[in-house]
Formats: C-alpha cells, sequence, structure tokens
C-alpha cells in the first residue's frame, strides 16, 4: 500500500513566518521553485520527502508535527466531539472536518482542547474517564508494541484453550515465583485479585469463571512484565491529570492480557476462517463476549487488519460505561442516551441471547448503516448482582461474510432507525419518543392526539436538522 501524501501547508508556511523569510527566500533554500512553495502552503501539492528531508536539514524542524491532526485523532477524533447535540444545527460533515484538519489544524486543536477541557459545561476540570478514552481512541485503541509482546510470549508459552490457565499460572511460578490460589467469598468479599508478596501469591475470588480467572492471570503478568512498556506509553500520552494516567495505564494492562490470551495473529485467522463467528471464537480461546468485544476493536495491524468493529457497555439505565470506536468512524453513540429502539437494551431480558439488529442512524452524514450484535453480560465476579448488556457494530458494508449477518438483507432501507437519544432526536411519528427534542418548538392541536406525544417543527429555531419519519 502507497504512503499517503502528507499535505503540511500549514505548518510549512507557520516555520517560515517564524523564520522571517518570504516564500522567494525559503524556496531558494529548499531549492525548489516559489510557485511550487505557494502550491505547498495553499495544501495543493504535497510535501515529497525530498523538500521534507531539506525542511528539516535547514531549520532543525520536527517531522512529526507535519502530522498535526493525529493530535485529534483526526477525521473521527473531531467527528465524536462535534457529534454533541450541541453541534447539531450546524450539520458539519466530515468532507468539511478534513478540509479543517487540512487548512487550520491548529485551530483543530484548539477546539478540540477547549471542547475536552470543558465536557458538558462544568468548571471542575477535565474528566479522567474522557481524558483516557480520547487517548485510547487517539491510538485506535491499537498498541503495536503490546501485541507483538504478548504474541511472543504466547508463543513462547505455547498457549492453547486446553491449557491456558496452566500455562499462566505456570509462568507466574517459574518466572515470578508466585504461586496462584483461590479464595472463598467471604475472604475476598470486595475484590476479584490481589496480589500478596509477603506470601508470593496471586490471590483470585473463587467467583471467577474460568474465563475471567485466566484474564486476571494476564493482568498480572502485564503488570509484572511490561510494568516498563506501560509507564512508558502512558508517560507520552497527553494526560494532564494522574488519575487520568492510572486509567490509561490500567486500560493498556488489560489491552496486553487480552493479547496475550488472544495472539494476534492467530486469533485473526480464525475470525478470518470462522467469518467472526462469536460462539466459536469465544469457546476457541477461552474468552468472555465482552472479551472478545474489546479485542475485536484493537485489530488494526499495519498490513494485517481486521475488520473495524466499535464496541460498548450499558447499564440497564442506558449510561455507557464502557464505549470504544475503535477503527470504525462510530459516533451516535457519544451522547448521554441512548435509543430504546436498538436492541442492545433487550439484551436484559433474553440472557443467553444474541440480538442482532441492522440499524440506520438518523441524522447521520455517513456511517450510518450498521449491524450490531449484542448481548448481555455479567460483572466480573458479582454474578447477577450487576448486570451489563455489551454490544459490537461494524458498518453493514463490511458485515456481507459475517456469521452473524446470515439471512439479513443488510439494506439501509429496512433496517430500524434510531436516534441519539430523545432529546438530541428530531425523527418524527416515533411511538417509542418519550421526550421532545430541545429548543423544538412544539406543535398543539386539540382536535387531534398522534401516537407520539409530542408533535414539533422539523426546522423549530432554525437550528434543527431535517427530520425523517421512522420506518
Amino acid at each position: 500500500m502507497a504512503d499517503e501524501a502528507v499535505f503540511a501547508g500549514p505548518a510549512l508556511r507557520r516555520l517560515r513566518r517564524r523564520e522571517g523569510l518570504t516564500q522567494a527566500a525559503m524556496a531558494g533554500q529548499l531549492g525548489i521553485s516559489p510557485s511550487y512553495l505557494n502550491l505547498i502552503e495553499r495544501n495543493q501539492r504535497p510535501l515529497t520527502a525530498r523538500v521534507m528531508m531539506q525542511v528539516v536539514e535547514r531549520f532543525d524542524f520536527d517531522p512529526r508535527s507535519l502530522r498535526e491532526a493525529e493530535n485529534v485523532g483526526g477525521v473521527d477524533g473531531l467527528a465524536r466531539r462535534l457529534a454533541d447535540e450541541r453541534f447539531a444545527p450546524f450539520a458539519i460533515d466530515r468532507d468539511e472536518m478534513a478540509e479543517i484538519l487540512a487548512v487550520a489544524p491548529h485551530f483543530a486543536s484548539a477546539f478540540a482542547t477547549l471542547y475536552d477541557n470543558a465536557g458538558q459545561g462544568t468548571a471542575s476540570g477535565e474528566d479522567p474517564l474522557a481524558a483516557c478514552r480520547r487517548e485510547i481512541e487517539r491510538w485506535r485503541n491499537h498498541f503495536a508494541d503490546l501485541d507483538t509482546a504478548a504474541e511472543e510470549l504466547a508463543d513462547e508459552l505455547r498457549l492453547s484453550r486446553a491449557d491456558l490457565g496452566a500455562a499462566l499460572t505456570e509462568r507466574l511460578r517459574e518466572r515470578h515465583q508466585i504461586a496462584l490460589r483461590i479464595l472463598p467469598r467471604d475472604v475476598m468479599p470486595d475484590l476479584v485479585r490481589r496480589l500478596d508478596l509477603h506470601a508470593r501469591q496471586l490471590q483470585l475470588s473463587e467467583m471467577l469463571d474460568p474465563a475471567s480467572r485466566n484474564f486476571q492471570i494476564a493482568a498480572q503478568l502485564a503488570l509484572l512484565e511490561q510494568r516498563d512498556a506501560i509507564r512508558a506509553l502512558a508517560a507520552g500520552a497527553d494526560l494532564a491529570s494522574e488519575q487520568a494516567r492510572r486509567l490509561f495505564e490500567r486500560h493498556l494492562q488489560s489491552y496486553f492480557a487480552a493479547a496475550l490470551i488472544m495472539p494476534y495473529g492467530r486469533f485473526l485467522r480464525a475470525c478470518d476462517a470462522t467469518g467472526y463467528d462469536f460462539p466459536v471464537l469465544m469457546r476457541r480461546f477461552g474468552v468472555s463476549f465482552e472479551q472478545l468485544a474489546h479485542r475485536l476493536t484493537t485489530l488494526q495491524r499495519v498490513g494485517q487488519r481486521g475488520l473495524p468493529f466499535f464496541m460498548a457497555r450499558v447499564d440497564r439505565a442506558g449510561q455507557f460505561s464502557k464505549r470504544f470506536a475503535g477503527a470504525s468512524g462510530a459516533t451516535f453513540f457519544e451522547g448521554d442516551a441512548t435509543c430504546p429502539l436498538w436492541h442492545l437494551h433487550r439484551a436484559f431480558d433474553r440472557a443467553g441471547e444474541w440480538c442482532v439488529q441492522e440499524i440506520a442512524v438518523e441524522g447521520a452524514e455517513a456511517h450510518d448503516h450498521w449491524l450490531t450484535v449484542a448481548r448481555m453480560s455479567e460483572g466480573v465476579g458479582a454474578g447477577d448482582e450487576a448486570q451489563f448488556s455489551v454490544v459490537v457494530g461494524i458498518e453493514a458494508r463490511f458485515a456481507g461474510e459475517l456469521a452473524a449477518a446470515r439471512g439479513l438483507p443488510l439494506r439501509r432501507e429496512q433496517a430500524q432507525r434510531i436516534g441519539p437519544g430523545c432529546q438530541a432526536c428530531h425523527a418524527v411519528d416515533c411511538r417509542q419518543r418519550s421526550l421532545p427534542p430541545r429548543n423544538a418548538q412544539l406543535a398543539f392541536d386539540s382536535h387531534e392526539r398522534g401516537f407520539s406525544p409530542y408533535r414539533f417543527s422539523a426546522h423549530a429555531a432554525g437550528d434543527a436538522p431535517p427530520s425523517r419519519r421512522r420506518g
């Protein structure tokens, strides 16, 4: 695959002005014509490797600054922020976002910084969870060095589904002189894992199922064997608070654990061979659906990419506790509420069942037709005391070969329309509507009463996007 052309006009223009040079003077130092430099600065020509090397050598320039769009997560990162309902009246599409990043990357970075620090209008500082998630999405939830290290360790241990737990336990004992001990619930009522260095024991709760037990052992191995790599990644992250940094480290620890249990190459081959058959993959690698869902969002190795899935986890109140877009470009689950027409909510009443659904996202300019699969998941070690719905999704255009899509039409006009939650959704005649859209101009007719409790103008106050009827 050819390298992507680098358009770096704004960065080069700022450099020239910093040096106090005219276009003619800088062009002379770079050995190019002033007209060609003018085209580069206007992003009408890419920056060639030869010119880039001249810029680096003559002006002590850091070429990493040419990728300023990556600081906000590219178009997908900007789209996630602009998915906030407060920006809905402006209907900014992905083409405009790409143009902003190309022409005014510093402006995009300033907007992203302001938005991230302001959050939802609070003045108490940045939310550490939001900061951690932003860093994860900046990497598209793929950490190549951790994946490689985990795959090498898995090969060394010759991990297989038959001896996974035994191999991990033996690694703890031989390499770190730490024994595994399973303790009763009344001894560890509030913990699933504890490392007792005095007794040289990794203590696990008896409430863990085999998949969770293996994952906790692998997570402990991550702390023991990848501590420096994890800390280096966290130290290089743009995280202002210690809380955000610790959350990011915890994510990386879990990332390594999943990569150890589901080694990249073997896992991707199994995905391709089975058509991403979730029940088969869970059995083959001895993992839960939630663990599998996490792993599906990470398959971004250069030259060996998997399909671009997203995953999310919600509780019965519809609150998101996990959201990973990966490389999917999904932005429709960025709000505080979810659409009740999305079948991820049905999973709570259908324990053990797979809730497969095609959805068409209301108001989306792109990435609006998805195949999603949801399943109920219990909290780790908590049994039915904590229940969540875990959902994975992929654009319908990629879903044709999936086992979960067999028998489905994968046609947008037949998909269930969903919105971003009632107060941000302008779909009319939705019988499931609980609240009117914010700022909508309500309409009343004393002679009629529709199935939807609210009628409103599709263009209320001039700030609502065009609404569409639910199919």
